[in-house]
């Protein structure tokens, strides 16, 4: 039986802790190793043929990879030891010239070798430039394919620069649309914005590398959710359930040391200045705070306070925690969010953008939180998970984020026994010790 099914739920932000299933876990040392998922990233056109590539580079484990493309000579020169060449009698082994519509029918020419390499997956993310012809245009059928057989499926997208013109923006604009019906959760991020997280005398190389880290990373969170083992998994069946139909989509990792590094880190990752998506809103939520087994308690209860706050009232909510001793002074926040408010304020607006929290380069001060840098789990790192309230997302106007800075004394929603004994102690020390009435 699930041990889960045996024990109060930890609310994050309400009235009930479950001590007495924490306690268990940690004293039968019950461990579950996640299943094998089948992960594929399939790169669409010449944008996401260049997203594939990098992660290849970037040696991202677990995952299948695969470039599709009309133009010969592009796939040759792609790294992907999958490469897909579609639409011969359309394009002839050329590309598309721009237009979405010869991508579209170069897609549907050859739907059936798509949908044998995809045969099997789990999870699919589809990666693509949009704003030209193949990504724009193959992009949505490689996800109809993809979804269709049953793969939870993410589109993983960029957006044209507004110099490269109104026509190019159309295309885009109307591409993302298409995929969104054709996707589970959509991933944008909008090129324009890499000017708030490069500086303008930086290389053009780098600012493009910013794009596809973001890129890199939103798939690495995933998978290290996904596959990581532990004692109770955030698993694959938790990801569905927060990305399945959840429309525009975040992933963000933020990552912190220091006096205040569970905040932090939680702050960095609902803030990815990149992403077209804003945290505020969302109805389905899951996250998981990793750390060492030093890690106080009140530092894993502000971190999920300040995630609890800026989300919607009535969000679904999926919270796990891992312990990994190798991290040290480091709180790694993973976070994935769906069913946003579309009309709520851009992340950007609310966070302090500096190139010392973001991407490239490094970062210079390890007090700072990079949001778009994957956690280094240790393959045999322990999780626990809590579930939220099942609640129905509801649409509705915007919910405005809380100013998530009260501390766990402040936290009324926390029983007091836990508010007077928790302050700066370790999470293993506050599990072991006999409840007193």
């Amino acid at each position: 039986m699930d041990v889960l099914a045996q024990s109060a739920p930890l609310v994050v932000g309400g009235g009930i802790v479950a001590i007495g299933l924490i306690a268990a876990l940690v004293f039968l040392g019950r461990s579950r190793r996640p299943e094998t998922r089948t992960i594929r990233v399939i790169g669409v056109g010449g944008g996401g043929s260049n997203a594939v590539d990098h992660m290849l580079r970037a040696k991202t484990p677990g995952v299948d990879f695969i470039v599709c493309n009309t133009d010969a000579q592009a796939l040759r020169e792609s790294a992907a030891p999958q490469r897909l060449r579609i639409g011969d009698g359309v394009t002839h082994g050329l590309g598309t010239g721009g237009d979405p519509q010869v991508g579209q029918r170069a897609a549907e020419e050859d739907a059936e070798r798509i949908a044998r390499v995809l045969e099997g997956s789990d999870l699919v993310f589809v990666t693509a430039g949009l704003g030209g012809g193949t990504g724009s245009g193959a992009g949505p059928v490689v996800a109809r394919i993809a979804r269709k057989a049953g793969a939870l499926t993410v589109g993983v997208v960029t957006k044209p620069f507004a110099f490269e013109g109104s026509g190019r923006t159309k295309i885009a604009d109307n591409a993302a649309g298409e995929l969104r019906a054709n996707v589970d959760a959509l991933i944008t991020i909008p090129n324009d914005r890499v000017g708030e997280v490069v500086h303008a005398d930086q290389p053009l190389v780098d600012a493009f590398a910013a794009v596809d880290e973001v890129l890199r990373a939103s798939v690495q969170g995933l998978i290290d959710v996904v596959g990581s083992p532990g004692l109770i998994n955030l698993d694959f069946a938790d990801v569905r359930a927060v990305m399945q139909d959840g429309g525009p989509a975040l992933i963000g990792i933020g990552r912190a040391s220091g006096e205040n590094r569970g905040v932090d880190a939680a702050r960095q990752a609902m803030a990815s200045p990149l992403l077209e998506a804003s945290f505020r809103g969302a109805r389905s939520i899951l996250f998981n705070v990793a750390a060492s087994t030093s890690v106080g308690f009140g530092e894993v209860t502000r971190a999920a306070a300040a995630i609890r706050e800026a989300a919607d009232p009535e969000a679904n909510v999926i919270f796990g925690t891992s312990f990994n001793d190798e991290l040290g002074d480091e709180v790694v926040v993973t976070l994935i969010a769906a069913g946003h408010d579309r009309t709520a304020a851009p992340a950007r607006e609310r966070a302090e953008i500096t190139t010392n929290n973001l991407p490239l380069p490094a970062p210079a001060d390890d007090s700072t939180a990079t949001a778009v840098t994957e956690p280094r789990m240790r393959p045999d790192a322990k999780q626990t998970r809590r579930r939220g309230p099942d609640k129905r997302r509801r649409e509705g106007g915007p919910t405005p984020a809380n100013d998530p800075t009260g501390t766990l004394e402040d936290d009324l929603d926390i029983p007091s026994f836990l508010r007077r004994r928790s302050t700066g102690r370790p999470v293993r020390d506050l599990i072991r010790e006999p409840r007193t009435t």
